[in-house]
C-alpha cells in the first residue's frame, strides 16, 4: 500500500510537467520583400532545436564561398562529433568523410553528428563555431539569437525567436540559392548511406513547398521554418512549439495559405543584404576576410634610385584574419622595399615626385585637380587590356586607401597591376588595370569571396 501511494504521488507530480506544452510562436513573411504578413510571439526567445542547423549550414556555405574549406575536403571525425545523440548519420571517431556529405546529412536528415563535425572542421572547436554562428546572426539582424552549439540540442542560453529564424531562412534562400535545392530533396546520399528528409511529409503534401528545416526537442516542441512558391509568389512561415509533427505541419500549411492570400500577386524582389563575413570578429567590410584595423599611419617618402616610381599612400593594415603570416610578411617586405619611415610629427609630407608622375595626397582634406589621374603603382602588365573595379568613393583619398588595402590583401592575383583612381560624374572609381581577362576574372572571384565589391572592366 505504501509503495502504491508513493507511486501515485510521483505520477501526480510528474504528469503536469509532461503535459506542459512548449511555448507557441509564429511568423509569416512575403519572402520577396520581407514584409511581415502575420506574427504571434515572434520576438519571444525560445529553444530553436534543429532550426539551429540552418545557421550551421549557412556558415558551411559561407566557408566554401570564402575558400576556407572545399566541398571535397576530407574531414576527420572527432570523438565529440561521433558521440552526439540522435538524430545522427552514424559517423565513427577517426573516419574521414567529404565535407559535402556532412552538409547533406545536416540539411536533409538533421544529423547532429554531421552538424558538429561541420563546426569543428571550420572553426577547430564547436565552441568557437558557436561564437561565429552568433556573430553571423547579429550581422543578419537576428538580435535576439544566441547559439551555444551547432546542432540545436537543448543547452542553457541557446535561444532564438520566430522572427530571427524567419530572417535566417530568407537569407539561406537568397544568399545561397545554389544550395537551396538540398532542402527540397526527399532523400539524399550522405556518403555512407542514403538518408530521408525529416520534412518529407510537408514537402509531399503542400503544393509549392520546397524547404526549409524541421526541429524537435522536448523543451522546444515541434518547430519548422517552411518555404513555398506558387507562380511569382513565395512565402516563408515559421512555427515554434507545435504539439506534434502532424499538428505542426497542419499549422504551417494554414499559415502558408494565409500568406498566399495576403501577399500581392506581384511584388519586387528585394533581396536581404548579405551579412559581413563573420568568421573573425572586428573585420571591416572592404577587406573583411584579411585585414584588421590599422595600427599605424605611415607617411611615404620617395623611393631611392633611378627607378623611383612608387610611393605608398595612406595607412598600412597590420593584422590578418586568414593567411595572416603571409600577408604580414608581404606588408613588411613592401615597407622595407619602399624605405618607408614613420613621421616625426603630423606635418610630415611626402617629398616631391618626379615630374612625370602625379602626386597623390595622403591628406583626405586635400583634393587634386579634377582632371588628374592618380597612379600609385607602375604596371608590368605588358599591354593587357582588362581590369577590375573595386568600388566608387566620394573622395580620391578613400579610393586610394581601398586600392592599397585591397592590393595588400590579394597580392597573388593583383601583383604587377596598375592601380588607378578615375574621376567620373558619380565619384572616384578605384581600379586595377593591366590584366588578362582570366586574371581579372580570378581576382574578382577571390575578392568577392571576401565580401569586397568587384566587377570586371573590359577593353575600352
Amino acid at each position: 500500500m505504501g509503495l502504491f501511494l508513493i507511486a501515485f504521488l510521483w505520477l501526480l507530480s510528474f504528469a503536469p510537467l509532461q503535459g506542459v506544452a512548449a511555448p507557441y510562436a509564429a511568423m509569416v513573411i512575403d519572402a520577396r520583400t520581407g514584409e511581415v504578413l502575420h506574427s504571434r510571439n515572434a520576438d519571444t526567445r525560445l529553444h530553436p532545436a534543429s532550426l539551429t542547423k540552418m545557421m550551421t549550414l549557412y556558415i558551411a556555405f559561407e566557408a566554401v564561398r570564402n575558400g576556407e574549406i572545399d566541398l571535397d575536403t576530407q574531414v576527420r571525425i572527432t570523438q565529440k562529433a561521433a558521440s552526439e545523440p540522435p538524430s545522427k548519420l552514424g559517423l565513427r571517431t577517426g573516419q574521414t568523410i567529404a565535407f559535402r556529405y556532412l552538409i547533406r546529412a545536416a540539411a536533409v536528415k538533421s544529423a547532429n553528428d554531421a552538424a558538429t563535425a561541420i563546426g569543428i572542421a571550420i572553426s577547430g572547436s564547436e565552441a568557437a563555431f558557436a561564437r561565429r554562428m552568433t556573430r553571423t546572426a547579429k550581422a543578419m539582424g537576428m538580435s535576439r539569437t544566441t547559439f551555444k552549439n551547432a546542432h540545436g540540442l537543448t543547452e542553457s542560453g541557446h535561444l532564438s525567436t520566430a522572427r530571427d529564424m524567419t530572417t535566417l531562412g530568407r537569407h539561406l534562400l537568397y544568399d545561397y540559392p545554389q544550395y537551396y535545392n538540398l532542402f527540397s530533396r526527399q532523400s539524399t546520399h550522405a556518403g555512407i548511406k542514403t538518408v530521408p528528409n525529416t520534412n518529407r511529409r510537408l514537402l509531399a503534401a503542400y503544393k509549392g513547398a520546397d524547404g526549409i528545416k524541421t526541429g524537435y526537442t522536448r523543451a522546444a516542441g515541434f518547430n519548422l521554418v517552411a518555404s513555398a512558391k506558387r507562380k511569382d509568389e513565395r512565402i516563408i512561415a515559421t512555427v515554434f512549439g507545435g504539439k506534434s509533427g502532424a499538428s505542426r505541419n497542419a499549422k504551417v500549411a494554414e499559415l502558408l495559405d494565409m500568406g498566399f492570400r495576403r501577399a500581392p500577386s506581384r511584388a519586387p524582389i528585394r533581396k536581404p543584404a548579405r551579412p559581413v563575413y563573420a568568421g573573425n570578429a572586428g573585420l571591416g567590410a572592404t577587406v573583411a576576410a584579411l585585414t584588421g584595423a590599422p595600427k599605424t599611419s605611415l607617411r611615404p617618402v620617395l623611393r631611392p634610385g633611378p627607378g623611383a616610381a612608387v610611393q605608398v599612400a595612406g595607412t598600412v593594415a597590420a593584422t590578418a584574419a586568414k593567411n595572416g603570416a603571409r600577408i604580414q610578411n608581404g606588408i613588411a617586405a613592401a615597407i622595407a622595399a619602399a624605405d618607408v619611415q614613420s613621421p616625426t610629427d603630423d606635418t610630415t609630407r611626402p617629398a616631391a615626385r618626379p615630374e612625370d608622375l602625379v602626386l597623390a595626397s595622403t591628406d583626405p582634406t586635400v583634393q587634386p585637380e579634377p582632371e588628374q589621374e592618380i597612379v600609385t603603382r607602375l604596371s608590368t602588365s605588358g599591354g593587357h587590356l582588362w581590369g577590375v573595379n573595386v568600388g566608387r568613393y566620394t573622395t580620391r583619398y578613400e579610393a586610394e586607401k581601398v586600392l592599397l588595402k585591397t592590393a595588400l590583401s590579394e597580392m597573388t592575383t593583383l601583383e604587377g597591376t596598375l592601380r588607378k583612381v578615375n574621376q567620373s560624374s558619380r565619384g572616384f572609381e578605384a581600379t586595377f588595370q593591366g590584366m588578362t581577362r582570366e586574371q581579372a576574372d580570378l581576382a574578382c572571384r577571390r575578392l568577392q569571396a571576401r565580401n569586397v565589391t568587384c566587377f570586371m572592366i573590359g577593353p575600352s
